[in-house]
């Protein structure tokens, strides 16, 4: 299947990063390349952009994509928390004019049956998005224990039935191990009361997501990717960030309300005596969503919430 993903929030990303010709970015989550080319069109002629992705298929689809672009286009395989290192990697010295990171799985992703993301279809119980990482969803599901699989499932899911649900997978796997998707999908559901599950998304969704979240480290890797790039921004930078579950758009939020503080003494202090300096200027309090006419011709962005902050002067 070829490598597709439609960029979501593009004009919206594109208006909150600025890119301008002379100006050097980084697309830390390159996927099909959809949004890098458009940064690269915005910047030209000179404008330049690093790509990151940890998934294969996702580079050797972008660099097809972005072949025309030449020695502007910088493309490297990684994770987008090893930011700083890439950069040295990559001779980057001065810092940089803007930071994108799209942390949704990509239409191929979920589509593509192998990779074991989705739950409407049968297959091996993967879903690494690095595949040459070691931890994989079947490890979790089978090797975990019951009091880890509830504390993942509820933690990363927001599950409320992440007992009933690690109960069942317990006692199946001391049977015989679990090993697709559409096997745990349906003992998932069955783990879940009739009542509970006549409404709402596939009743397997929350512990999906959970288990992809815990496979990937995501939340872990957002947080120091997030640091990485306020770090690598120049003055006046832009950081943009597109997050597509609650628990990435709490993170970001939390880190980028942190980072644009200018005090960070107790509340009870009387004088301010930190000596803190803002780091972020934020350029939205609220998310920014897709309008009815791309979630009509997209329906994944439907949950995608777009952040965006700038870098303030150094010290």
């Amino acid at each position: 299947m070829p490598f597709r993903h439609e960029p979501v929030l593009l004009r919206e990303t594109l208006e909150a990063l600025g890119p301008r010709p002379g100006g050097l970015y980084v697309d830390g989550t390159l996927g099909g390349g959809g949004h890098a080319r458009a940064i690269l069109d915005a910047s030209a002629p000179t404008g330049r952009l690093i790509g990151i992705d940890q998934d294969d298929e996702a580079l050797a689809a972008a660099s097809a994509r972005l072949a025309p672009y030449g020695d502007r286009v910088l493309i490297r395989k990684g994770n987008f928390r090893r930011l700083k290192m890439i950069l040295q990697d990559a001779g980057v010295q001065d810092g940089v004019d803007g930071v994108l990171f799209d942390v949704g799985l990509s239409s191929f992703q979920l589509d593509e049956a192998g990779r074991g993301f989705s739950y409407r279809l049968d297959a091996p119980l993967d879903m690494r998005m690095d595949p040459s990482g070691s931890l994989t969803a079947r490890e979790i599901v089978n090797t975990w224990s019951e009091a880890e699989l509830i504390r993942v499932i509820r933690a990363y899911g927001e599950e409320r039935w992440a007992p009933r649900i690690a109960s069942a997978v317990v006692k199946r796997r001391r049977e015989r191990p679990i090993q697709t998707t559409g096997e745990l999908a349906e003992l998932v559901k069955t783990a879940i009361p009739a009542p509970a599950r006549r409404q709402g998304p596939h009743p397997a969704r929350r512990t999906f997501q959970a288990l992809r979240i815990a496979v990937n480290d995501e939340l872990g890797a957002l947080e120091e990717g997030i640091h990485a790039a306020i770090d690598a921004l120049c003055p006046g930078g832009r950081l943009a960030v597109i997050s597509f579950h609650s628990l990435e758009d709490r993170r970001v939020k939390q880190i980028f309300v942190e980072e644009a503080k200018s005090c960070v003494c107790p509340p009870e202090a009387p004088v301010c005596t930190c000596g803190h300096r803002p780091r972020l200027r934020m350029l939205n309090r609220k998310p920014i969503t897709a309008g009815p006419e791309e979630v009509r011709r997209n329906p994944r962005a439907r949950s995608a919430k777009l952040r965006a902050a700038e870098r303030l002067a150094r010290e």
